[in-house]
């Protein structure tokens, strides 16, 4: 599995993982809703169960995902600060640009 982050997103999300609230948790990126060939994506932190696959990413982040879920290969976090500060998911890979 594949995982793209910005540079923003990296520095948010190094900011979270870094206080003492949230040492040894990891990201997780999971589909909260989907329809059609595309899904709306949540964030947080959490710990690896057993149906989870770590990716790791170029930018030193390890992204938790359920390996039994495809449209999770292929996503894109993206921080954006301006129209509205916040993250974006989206999956380039498979045909989802928008804002999911």
């Amino acid at each position: 599995m594949n995982v793209k982050i910005s540079r923003n997103a990296a520095k948010v999300l190094q900011l979270e993982l870094n206080k003492e609230e949230n040492q040894g948790l990891l990201v997780r990126v999971q589909v909260t809703h989907k329809h059609g060939d595309h899904a709306h994506y949540g964030l947080g932190l959490d710990d690896k169960t057993a149906n989870d696959v770590v990716v790791n990413t170029d930018k030193g982040i390890d992204v938790l995902l359920d390996q039994s879920e495809p449209l999770l290969d292929g996503i894109r976090i993206d921080y954006f600060y301006t129209p509205e500060e916040g993250f974006m998911i989206t999956n380039p890979s498979k045909g989802n640009h928008g804002d999911h």
